[in-house]
């Protein structure tokens, strides 16, 4: 087990190299709608239950997956557009934007995830993982805000963690776990360079390539079995402090601040016979937890106005948002274990914060998802399967650095422009455990 051991963290850590240069469009805003190809079958419930996936999910349902490896990979495909309606005012002092359609390139990403459980005895397990999050990735073949300096627009945000994880039976219906999160971001961003009147620092606002973080955190898991077939389950994740993009400390708040908010989750899972269960889980992400993402766009026309890059600087806009997940388990067909789910959250991007949101339109609220395992013989190996379709949503709203010109004459400051964001998504997982 020694060796086993050692041979797991190092390939642990070879696979970071290959997730940090993958990039995916994540869903709950920029988390995954659920990691681990069982977790997203059921469209990420089933923190209360204990067959869920070993990457990411409850810490305290480890101690009961047994001796366990799982790799796996993820197939993205998001589709982002934008569109912009009216044409500029042109009018000193205003922003407008070209009017038209224009989408995003990049449109499929990997992200790969692997981990391992080992059983201490028959009331504690450790285990490694290491999965990716996604980000938010745009690239518009286009000059959407007008830089010279760059042909087209956009951000890149991965990140990247590795948790380890203990956890243990405090009795036969009850165990606990925590797991010790490091992280690691990297972030570019292209395309930006007309903002740089609003930024208290230019040159560290845009086209200055991939910048990297390091992080930390901590994750605890509560899971418990109530009555016959009935469990409760609870975690939670601390933020994870994140180091600073230095070379973007013009653009984010906190002088290139960006750490990653907090959540927690709790549910419920009913096992209602040997074949058929059913969970439901509720979420919260916490995203005012971070300036860089929830502070709202303030123009130099606004009395509250403050540069980008400063603590108050520009943001995303981003709210806390509710996530609502359910989903269902079926083993009733021999070697075979059939899943589907539903999760809904709520929308984090407001009408008025649309303009800065064309960077990273994290809009999805709803998603269906279906999923299957298959066993390989009677060996312990699963082959499984999971499929997401993230419904098309859209959040529409005023450019707010564009004025009507004649009403603006006679001192009516009307919006000139709408932009309407628009993005649906496809997810395809494929996993090995054995």
């Amino acid at each position: 087990m020694k060796n086993t051991f050692k041979t797991i963290i190092a390939a642990l850590f070879v696979m970071a190299g290959i997730i940090s240069t993958q990039t995916a469009q994540a869903t709950d805003g920029y988390f995954g709608v659920g990691y681990g190809a069982q977790n997203i079958g059921v469209a990420g419930a089933g923190v209360a239950w204990y067959k869920n996936s070993l990457i990411s999910g409850n810490p305290a349902a480890r101690v009961l997956l047994g001796d366990k490896y799982q790799v796996g990979v993820g197939f993205f495909n998001p589709n982002r557009d934008y569109t912009v309606t009216g044409n500029p005012s042109g009018m000193e002092g205003t922003f407008g934007l070209a009017p038209g359609k224009v989408e995003s390139d990049s449109k499929l990403f990997l992200m790969p995830s692997m981990g391992a459980n080992w059983m201490i005895n028959d009331k504690s397990s450790f285990s490694a993982t290491l999965f990716g999050n996604g980000g938010m990735n745009t690239d518009y073949p286009t000059m959407t805000f007008g830089d010279q300096s760059s042909e087209t627009t956009g951000v890149d945000l991965a990140q990247m963690f590795l948790g380890m994880t203990y956890s243990r039976k405090i009795s036969k219906n009850h165990s606990f776990g925590v797991t010790a999160l490091l992280a690691y971001s990297y972030f570019e961003a292209k395309g930006l360079a007309t903002f740089g009147q609003m930024s208290s620092a230019p040159s560290k606002l845009t086209n200055n390539g991939h910048d990297s973080a390091l992080g930390y955190g901590f994750r605890l898991g509560y899971l418990g079995k109530i009555t016959k077939g009935l469990s409760i389950g609870a975690s939670y994740q601390t933020m994870l402090y994140m180091s600073k993009f230095k070379d973007y400390a013009g653009l984010f708040a906190e002088q290139g601040d960006f750490n990653i908010p907090s959540t927690w989750t709790v549910g419920l899972a009913y096992e209602i016979n040997e074949d058929w269960a059913v969970m439901a889980d509720f979420k919260r992400i916490n995203y005012t937890d971070v300036a860089s993402v929830s502070n709202e766009m303030r123009t130099p026309m606004d009395p509250k106005f403050s540069p980008l890059g400063t603590d108050n600087g520009t943001g995303f806009g981003w709210q806390d948002i509710n996530v609502l997940k359910f989903g269902v388990e079926y083993a009733g067909i021999k070697g075979w274990t059939l899943r589907g789910g539903y999760s809904h959250c709520d929308q984090p991007v407001s009408s008025s914060e649309v303009m800065f949101n064309i960077l990273a339109p994290g809009i999805i609220e709803d998603h269906i998802t279906v999923g299957c395992s298959k066993e390989l013989g009677d060996s312990g190996k699963a082959l499984h399967l999971a499929v997401v379709y993230a419904m098309p949503a859209s959040v529409k709203g005023y450019n707010p650095m564009d004025f009507d010109a004649a009403q603006a004459m006679l001192g009516n400051m009307v919006p000139n422009q709408t932009i309407e964001l628009k993005m649906n998504q496809i997810e395809v997982e494929v996993a090995f455990t054995f």
